[in-house]
C-alpha cells in the first residue's frame, strides 16, 4: 500500500491551541489532505460533466465517469440501482456508523453558456449546468475518498458510501432511491449545494407532487360538424381556469403552477386528447394533501362539463426537508474552522460582470462562511432531498460557486461552473464534507446527537412515497 498523505501528516501530532480547539484535527487535515493531492483530477471530472451537461435521466456518461472514478480508488460499485440506469451506489469499508454523502450530476435543458461573464449559449438550444451539479458529484465523491483514504491506513472505521443520484431537476431520483429502500440502513446522510452564499443549511423546503391531467374526448371537423365533436381542450380549459380561481382561495405559502404539454394540433379538428402538466407546492403535506383533493374534483367537474373524460395520475412528488440542528451545528463548526474559500480579485471581478449584466449590485462573491441561523425561513423549492431527511438524519450546506444576487437555474451559474469560482467553490464543499465526517466516525456522541434529534421530530410519522410502482418516466 503506497505512503499516503493521511499517514505522513498524521505522524506528525499537532500541538498548537489549534489542536485543542478543533476536534479530530489531525485526522481532518489528513483529509484535506487527500482532497488536494486528488484536486485535479476532481477539477477535470467536474469539467467533463459541465461540457457533456446531460439532463435527467440521460446522464449516462457523467455516472459512468464518477461510477468509474470511485471504482478506481477501491469502491465497491453497484450501476443501474432503483430501476435507473445512471443511479450507483460506491461503498467502502464494514459495521457502523454507515455515513451516507449524496452527489448530482443532471443539466438542466435550454441554458447552455460559455464559461465567460457575458451570455452566450457554448451550443445555442442545449443544456447546461444551471444548478452547479457538475460540481455537486465530484465534490461529494472527492470527500468520500478523503475518507476511505483514511479508513485504508487504519485511521478511522465504519462504513462510507457514495450515492449517486440522478434527475434531481425532473422527477426526482433520490425518491426512487429511497423507495427502493437504498438509505434505510444509512446513521447519517449529508449533502452539499452550490449556491451564492456559504452556508450550513438546516432550512425546510416545499413539500410537492407532480401531476399529470389527461382528457379524452372525440375528434370531428371543427367547422363541418363540431357537434359530432367532444373537446378535450375544452375540459383542459375549463381546468386551468378553476385552478387560476383557486390561486385567491389558498394559504399565501401554496404554489401552483402547470404547464400545457398537449393542447390540441391544428385549428381545424376537435382535439380529442389533451394533456396538463401540474405542480402543487405548500411548505407542510397537509397543505400539498388539501389542494390536491380540491385539484381532484376541479379535474372531475371539468371534464364533465366539457362531456370529456379524464384521468389524474401522480407520477412524483417530494415531502418538505426535515431539517437537523446537530448536524448543521457540525457542518458550521468546520466551516468556521476552514475559513473563506480563497477567491482572487480577478475572480471577483468577474462575478462583478456578470453581476453588472443581469441588474444586480456588483459585489462579488460571498467567500465567508454565513452566520449559523438554528431558524430560518423556510426555501421557496422543493427537492427529492426531502424524502430521505424523513428516513435517515440528512443534513445539507451550501457553498458558495456563482455571485449573489444573480438567476439561479440560468446562464450566470453555467458561467462560474465551469471555471475557477466553481472549481474552489466544489473542493471547499468536499472539504467541509470531510471534516464532518471526520466528526461523525471519530464521535459517537455526534451521531447519537444528530439521531436522537431525527427521532423525536420524526415520532408517529410514518413515511410513504409519492412515486408509483414502476421506473421513473423519462422526461
Amino acid at each position: 500500500m503506497r505512503t499516503t498523505p493521511a499517514l505522513a501528516l498524521l505522524a506528525v501530532l499537532t500541538a498548537s491551541a489549534d489542536a485543542a480547539a478543533v476536534p479530530h484535527l489531525a485526522k481532518k487535515k489528513a483529509a484535506l489532505r487527500e482532497i488536494e493531492s486528488r484536486r485535479s483530477e476532481l477539477v477535470d471530472l467536474a469539467d467533463r460533466i459541465w461540457r457533456w451537461a446531460e439532463t435527467a435521466l440521460r446522464e449516462t456518461r457523467s455516472a459512468q465517469a464518477l461510477a468509474d472514478y470511485a471504482e478506481a480508488q477501491g469502491f465497491r460499485v453497484s450501476r443501474g440501482v432503483a430501476q435507473m440506469p445512471t443511479a450507483f451506489v460506491a461503498e467502502y469499508g464494514s459495521g457502523r456508523p454507515v455515513i451516507g454523502v449524496l452527489g448530482e450530476y443532471d443539466a438542466l435543458p435550454g441554458v447552455s453558456q460559455k464559461a465567460q461573464a457575458a451570455q452566450e449559449p457554448l451550443e445555442p438550444g442545449a443544456a447546461g449546468h444551471g444548478c452547479g451539479h457538475n460540481l455537486f458529484g465530484p465534490a461529494s465523491l472527492g470527500a468520500a475518498i478523503a475518507i476511505k483514504e483514511l479508513m485504508a491506513a487504519g485511521l478511522l472505521r465504519g462504513t462510507i458510501r457514495f450515492y449517486g443520484t440522478p434527475a434531481e431537476e425532473a422527477v426526482g431520483g433520490k425518491v426512487y432511491m429511497a423507495r427502493a429502500g437504498l438509505f434505510s440502513d444509512l446513521d447519517v446522510a449529508l449533502l452539499w449545494h452550490p449556491e451564492t452564499e456559504t452556508i450550513a443549511d438546516p432550512k425546510s423546503s416545499r413539500a410537492m407532487v407532480d401531476l399529470v391531467v389527461e382528457f379524452k374526448g372525440r375528434s370531428a371537423h371543427a367547422a363541418q360538424d363540431p357537434w359530432n365533436g367532444r373537446s378535450a381542450v375544452d375540459g383542459l380549459e375549463l381546468l386551468t381556469h378553476a385552478l387560476n380561481l383557486m390561486r385567491e382561495h389558498v394559504k399565501p405559502t401554496v404554489r401552483i403552477h402547470y404547464a400545457i404539454t398537449d393542447g390540441g394540433k391544428v385549428p381545424n379538428v376537435v382535439p380529442d386528447t389533451a394533456r396538463l402538466w401540474l405542480w402543487i407546492r405548500d411548505f407542510e403535506r397537509d397543505g400539498v394533501e388539501d389542494v390536491l383533493a380540491r385539484v381532484r374534483k376541479a379535474v372531475e367537474g371539468a371534464a364533465l362539463a366539457a362531456g370529456v373524460q379524464s384521468t389524474l395520475t401522480v407520477q412524483a412528488g417530494s415531502w418538505e426537508r426535515l431539517p437537523n440542528h446537530a448536524a448543521a451545528r457540525l457542518f458550521h463548526a468546520n466551516m468556521v474552522w476552514l475559513g473563506r474559500i480563497p477567491f482572487t480579485e480577478e475572480e471577483h471581478a468577474f462575478a462583478r460582470r456578470i453581476q453588472e449584466a443581469t441588474g444586480a449590485e456588483p459585489k462579488g462573491l460571498l467567500a465567508a462562511p454565513a452566520p449559523l441561523d438554528l431558524d430560518p425561513e423556510p426555501e421557496g423549492g422543493s427537492t427529492d432531498a426531502a424524502d430521505l431527511s424523513w428516513i435517515v438524519p440528512t443534513a445539507e450546506f451550501q457553498a458558495t460557486t456563482a455571485p449573489q444576487g444573480t438567476p439561479w437555474h440560468a446562464w450566470p451559474v453555467v458561467a462560474c461552473g465551469g471555471m475557477s469560482i466553481g472549481h474552489k467553490g466544489m473542493i471547499y464543499a468536499a472539504q467541509v464534507l470531510a471534516t464532518t465526517m471526520v466528526d461523525l466516525f471519530e464521535d459517537p456522541a455526534a451521531v447519537d446527537a444528530i439521531r436522537r434529534e431525527f427521532a423525536e421530530k420524526t415520532k408517529g410519522v410514518v413515511y410513504k412515497t409519492y412515486v408509483p410502482p414502476g421506473p421513473p418516466p423519462v422526461p
